[in-house]
């Protein structure tokens, strides 16, 4: 341990900041000091989840300032002359409009200062258990990597959710439609195993249905499980107009307890009436945000969107990597956050010129995208593994699940597809069609959600063998058994 103390070695791992003059306390043993900082540190990684749910660049600011307050003595001030203080920056409040102008945006200083606390922790760790032999000291550090990146990959799918959200409420208020979104929330287990945040918009003149998830789930308390954590962005849009297209978007990052972590990205433009120049123009943006993955990316998707039973595809171009990990997890990162951008950033595009042109819509362009959403519907519930997989591990958050139904259905023709369905899935169509109210057009409303959850998680607890029907892009990750006790 001496080793770490010597010619400034602890000082140089807490960075003490521009004033190299900071002294230590006389009665400091340096020793024991890192010691007990490496215990603090694990300590608060492992339990402030649990305890103590503040957002994660808090605690780090929090733990860095009690480190330093512990080691070093305060620092008398150097009397100032009136020009210096005439010309001192103001201290100005955290979150002020002035503080914004006068430095970095407060996310960027946030991820720079739980980036730096990151490295000190690797450093401190690296003496205190290499000693106890690799395969420990692997593992501790591993797990402080995690924690930064599992707290990068949310702030990047929370930032897509508030930009998305953002730019829509803008391009509906700009046509003189606006649309709000409202924030409604929800928690695995009481917040014990995360939760998430649903952004929720519809019935409007501009929008049918809108909603853009996050999700963080964990389970640092429950370590015999696969999945260590799951963070989420998925995001469907239904425009009000038949000529304005669907969207969907899917961002997410999964680490395992093994600690492997990987990516799925997905992105398709659902129109209920083509137009070729908007599919050409999302194609083109995604395939620009990652020029040597799309011919991949396009082909996993165009399996994964197929109906056998309707011998055609959901969406128009489809864009899907699952598993998705090159060994550079900046590189990766910055590949979720260029396919996130394009994405969300020209689906608002389309939408806003979709609605300036204003197309007169008949009764046909009504009835081409009620068939549509039924096709949709029909999609989602018997093919889409994510929709699956998410009800069957819990049953928290049903609503928001199925958050990427449309409004509207057409359960005659839904019920019309049963003879093209391989058992057992007939059986399954059945039970969508019973859950549905019997109108035309069917409202897909809250309860209907809550009931159609409820025939998804029967069916396939009754025929566990029928996951194997579900769409596949190529990859297949074994999702639920993740998230389940080993």
């Amino acid at each position: 341990m001496a080793d770490l103390v010597d010619d400034g070695g602890v000082l140089d791992r807490l960075e003490p900041g521009p004033d190299r003059r900071r002294q230590l306390h006389a009665d400091v043993d340096p020793a024991a000091y890192v010691v007990n900082v490496v215990t603090f540190l694990v300590s608060t990684i492992a339990v402030q989840r649990l305890l103590a749910p503040l957002p994660d660049d808090q605690v780090l600011r929090e733990v860095l300032r009690m480190a330093r307050a512990a080691l070093f003595r305060p620092v008398t001030p150097t009397p100032r002359t009136a020009s210096a203080t005439a010309s001192a920056r103001p201290r100005v409040p955290a979150g002020s409009s002035a503080g914004a102008a006068e430095g970095p945006p407060r996310d960027q200083r946030a991820a720079e200062v739980g980036e730096r606390l990151g490295q000190h922790r690797r450093g401190l760790l690296e003496a205190r258990f290499q000693r106890r032999g690799p395969v420990c000291y692997r593992r501790v550090v591993s797990q402080v990597a995690a924690g930064t990146a599992r707290a990068r990959a949310l702030a990047l799918v929370e930032s897509i959710q508030t930009g998305f959200a953002t730019a829509l409420e803008s391009v509906t208020a700009a046509v003189g439609a606006p649309s709000r979104f409202e924030a409604i929330r929800w928690q695995r287990d009481g917040g014990r195993h995360g939760g998430g945040v649903r952004l929720g918009a519809g019935d409007t003149a501009a929008l049918d249905r809108a909603s853009i998830n996050v999700s963080q789930v964990h389970y640092d308390d429950e370590p015999d499980r696969a999945l260590s954590s799951a963070t989420a962005l998925s995001t469907i849009i239904h425009p009000a107009s038949p000529h304005a297209p669907s969207v969907h978007i899917h961002v997410s990052w999964t680490e395992l307890r093994s600690g492997r972590a990987y990516w799925r990205l997905m992105a398709d433009l659902n129109p209920a009436i083509p137009d070729q120049v908007a599919t050409a123009s999302f194609t083109a943006a995604l395939r620009d945000a990652a020029p040597e993955l799309a011919e991949l990316a396009r082909s996993q998707g165009d399996r994964y969107f197929w109906i056998p039973a309707l011998g055609r595809h959901r969406g128009v171009t489809h864009f899907y990597l699952e598993d998705h990990a090159t060994g550079d997890p900046d590189a990766d990162e910055a590949l979720a956050r260029r396919v996130g951008a394009a994405a969300t950033g020209t689906y608002a595009r389309l939408l806003d010129e979709a609605l300036r042109r204003a197309t007169p819509i008949t009764a046909d362009d009504r009835a081409r995208q009620l068939a549509y959403h039924t096709l949709y519907l029909f999609q989602v519930l018997t093919l889409d593994r994510g929709t699956t997989a998410g009800l069957l591990i819990h049953d928290q958050n049903d609503v928001g699940i199925l958050g990427s139904l449309p409004a509207r259905v057409d359960r005659a023709l839904l019920g019309s597809w049963r003879a093209r369905m391989p058992p057992p899935q007939d059986a399954l169509l059945d039970a969508i069609v019973a859950a549905l109210p019997d109108a035309r057009p069917s409202p897909v409303d809250e309860p209907t959600k809550v009931a159609l959850a409820r025939a998804l998680r029967a069916h396939y607890q009754a025929h566990p063998e029928a996951l194997a029907l579900q769409a596949s892009g190529g990859v297949t990750v074994p999702t639920v058994a993740n998230h389940r006790a080993g």
